[in-house]
């Protein structure tokens, strides 16, 4: 049996960003709050019965959301353009290195109606 368990969070963050349209509003620093899901898949250990342990996954998390809550994404390095693309390859790339169960990583901007799902192949 396969299971998947999934983990979200949230964070707010302010960021610019350059588009065609709604130009002027996009670069002017704005911000949003963000809420995101890491997704783990596998199956369970027959001695501890879990995929993964959710308190440490949680650690790792913590640490990811530690990177990006209340801060202005256009200084964080690592992230590239402040896209909800960009957010989710940031964030399968800092769990995942604890973490190679992670299968997918989805982050919303609920207010406005937008979703990313990043999926790892293979």
């Amino acid at each position: 049996m396969i299971f998947e368990l999934s983990q979200r969070f949230f964070f707010d963050a302010a960021h610019t960003l350059h588009r065609e349209i709604e130009q002027e509003g996009s670069r002017r620093i704005h911000g949003h709050t963000y809420h995101a899901q890491v997704f783990v898949r596998g199956s369970p250990n027959p001695e501890t019965g879990m995929i993964v342990d959710l308190g440490l996954l949680n650690q790792a998390i913590d640490r990811v959301r530690d990177q990006l809550d209340h801060h202005f994404l256009d200084d964080i390095p690592e992230l590239g353009p402040a896209t909800l693309e960009s957010l989710c390859t940031f964030i399968l790339r800092k769990v995942r290195s604890s973490f190679p169960e992670v299968t997918r990583v989805r982050v919303e901007r609920t207010a406005g109606g937008d979703a990313c799902d990043l999926y790892v192949q293979g």
